[in-house]
This record gives C-alpha cells, sequence and structure tokens, in this order.
C-alpha cells in the first residue's frame, strides 16, 4: 500500500513497511481512511531533523486515545531521509503522531526506538518546505 500526505506546501508520496511494522502501518491508514489527520498541523519542526504532526491538540500532547505497541525488529528500522515513523512519550505509547526525517544526520539514536513504518518516495521537497503550523490537508491512501 502506499499514501499520499497532502499539504499546503505540497504531496509527499510513501510506501509503508508492512512486512516490518504491519499493526503501526494498519494504525496509520486506519486514522488515515477515517479522516482523523484532515486539518491537523505539523505542530514540530526541527530542522535537520524531523517534521511531526499527527497531535489533535496540536501541541504534542494529545493522541487518538489509546496507545500501540512499538514495533522494532524488522529490518527496515533505520531513521533515514524521508522515513516515516511513531513519536511516542516512552515505549509503547504511540498513537497518532508521526514524523518524517529530514536527514540520516541527527536521527541514527532513533533506530529501534521509534517504530519505522514507512518511506518517502516522491516530495522530498515538501519536507524541506514544511513549516511549524503548516497543515496536512489530508492522507489519501493507495492500495496497489
Amino acid at each position: 500500500m502506499k499514501g499520499i500526505i497532502k499539504t499546503v506546501k505540497g504531496d509527499m508520496l510513501v510506501t509503508f513497511f508492512e512486512k516490518d511494522a504491519p499493526k503501526t502501518v494498519a494504525n496509520f491508514i486506519g486514522l488515515a481512511q477515517k479522516g482523523y489527520y484532515d486539518g491537523l498541523t505539523f505542530h514540530r519542526v526541527l530542522p535537520d531533523f524531523v517534521i511531526q504532526g499527527g497531535c489533535p491538540n496540536g501541541n504534542g500532547a494529545g493522541g487518538p486515545g489509546y496507545q500501540i505497541e512499538c514495533e522494532l525488529t524488522g529490518e527496515n528500522q533505520y531513521h533515514d531521509r524521508g522515513v516515516l515513523s511513531m513519536a511516542h512519550a516512552g515505549r509503547n505509547t504511540g498513537g497518532s503522531q508521526f514524523f518524517v526525517c529530514h536527514s540520516r544526520n541527527n536521527t541514527s539514536h532513533l533506530d529501534r526506538v521509534h517504530t519505522c513504518f514507512g518511506k518517502v518516495m516522491e516530495g522530498f521537497d515538501v519536507i524541506d518546505a514544511i513549516q511549524q503550523g503548516d497543515v496536512i490537508e489530508a492522507i489519501e491512501i493507495i492500495e496497489d
């Protein structure tokens, strides 16, 4: 499966790591298909690190009302440029917040701590253009 993260700065085409993080992918896709992310912002943007969104409160303190387990043993658990990963406040506390990595420069400490569940395939310029407060217009899921 693939997805398109539509933002005010353009679209990011992503592919999901269904083999390595099936529960995380299913959770993200389920929320996207329900329109959960529509209108939420990228509330945290740290240059040369990550852009983070998916908080219903817009401040990093909210979630969907439940938590999911981390999936850290798959082959694709490395935070390279364009990787989508679950944000959390400690192991097994993720829900809806996710981040996209700017580069590998400052992200290696996240490997096997946060679940990587996908990667941007097109739209890298959008990652770089996103600023704090920019809106996620929608996330469209495409079934292969």
